[in-house]
């Protein structure tokens, strides 16, 4: 059913696509081979597919949210245990979550606003964080507000169909992060190493691409998760050390076999994490190489400005994945299953901004226009 519905969306989608391609080329036929560029095309072809799985993936839940409440054996939904915090700090803790989530979606906003203000921004490096940019606010959306809803909330319970939705967009984006954060490695790595061929190698194309296909492999691979989880059972338990729908959680709580959950867990995530971590090692391996070869103070500088910001964000979102499987001894004093997730989910989104505006020539330059225009309209 899944499959159907997805190449029926795909089908109706692709058609209106062309139909638009045959509007461009018969009322503008001066400007057809710039609008129709080979970037806009690759968009409009990625987001039929994004639109249909959606589509596909809303039935499927539906469907499968309706067959599990005829089935007296799985649960309706399930109990979030939130953070583990006494009462009497609820308060402190709410207003802190607060203001990081809302610095966090105000400093992402700004700099997609600044990105597409500012001319000088239009580069393959902008590009990819204005996308960033648009996932650290999505990624921390799934998550923070209903965490600070349930910690003013007596039953912090969360229906079945909203639990797999929540763990569907949760992995979406962590991948989504994973990706393109890979992809700014690559941009760099053309920038330092091939500096005289990088505006003919990152071409709006290749960008556009790269994009595309880090969309397509992150929704493959969280709705390759949803789909075998709403295959399980589970049973009388029902509550969540957490407070987020959690995959590893939920498999705890499953009475089916879940071998084959857990082989695709870590199929997949050789390849959503481990695969552009290294790929990521690579692309610096040959940009330390390359300014060794060259080892001028300028040159070093240079290096260091171009990736400095990027080299911040790619510790601090694999570091905090890395240091809940090399550090299993917390586990002994602390949470730490969920310090990790709070790491990448609320600290991490919200630094990203502070980080490509405090380390960016350009982009405070971009910021003081922007005061400075508003300043202007303001007086």
């Amino acid at each position: 059913m899944y499959f159907f519905i997805v190449f029926g969306c795909l089908d109706s989608l692709l058609l209106a696509v062309m139909a638009y391609d045959r509007y461009v080329a018969i009322c503008h036929p001066l400007h057809y081979t710039t609008i129709m560029r080979e970037g806009l095309c690759v968009l409009l072809v990625a987001g039929s597919w994004l639109v249909s799985c959606g589509s596909a993936l809303v039935h499927t839940l539906f469907l499968t949210s309706g067959m599990r409440r005829e089935n007296q054996s799985s649960v309706s939904g399930f109990l979030l245990l939130g953070l583990p915090i006494r009462p009497e700090q609820q308060g402190v803790f709410f207003a802190l979550f607060l203001g990081m989530y809302l610095t966090t979606v105000l400093g992402n906003l700004l700099i997609i606003l600044l990105i597409r203000l500012d001319s000088r921004l239009h580069t393959p490096m902008y590009f990819f964080l204005s996308h960033l940019a648009f996932t650290d606010v999505s990624f921390s959306s799934v998550t923070v507000p209903k965490m600070l809803r349930d910690m003013h909330t007596k039953y912090k319970s969360i229906p079945y169909a909203e639990c797999i939705a929540q763990m569907y967009f949760f992995i979406f984006f962590t991948d989504l992060d994973s990706f393109l954060i890979t992809s700014m490695a690559y941009d760099r790595y053309v920038a330092i190493c091939h500096p005289l061929h990088y505006t003919t190698i990152m071409r709006e194309e290749l960008c556009a691409l790269l994009v595309a296909v880090s969309w397509i492999l992150s929704c493959a691979s969280s709705l390759s998760h949803t789909l075998l989880l709403t295959r399980l059972s589970f049973c009388a338990a029902n509550t969540i050390p957490h407070f987020f729908c959690d995959l590893g959680a939920l498999l705890k709580l499953a009475c089916s076999d879940i071998f084959l959950n857990e082989l695709v867990m870590f199929t997949v995530g050789v390849v959503v994490i481990t695969l552009p971590f290294i790929c990521i090692l690579v692309s610096y391996g040959y940009i330390g190489a390359t300014i060794l070869r060259v080892p001028s103070a300028k040159g070093i500088c240079k290096a260091l400005s171009t990736c400095g910001s990027h080299l911040s964000v790619v510790t601090l979102y694999y570091g905090a994945i890395f240091g809940q499987y090399l550090f299993p001894t917390l586990s002994n004093v602390i949470d730490k299953d969920i310090i990790v997730a709070l790491m990448y989910t609320v600290v991490t989104p919200m630094l990203n901004p502070f980080i490509y505006s405090l380390r960016n020539k350009d982009m405070k330059e971009a910021l003081g226009k922007l005061f400075s225009r508003v300043t202007f309209f303001s007086q």
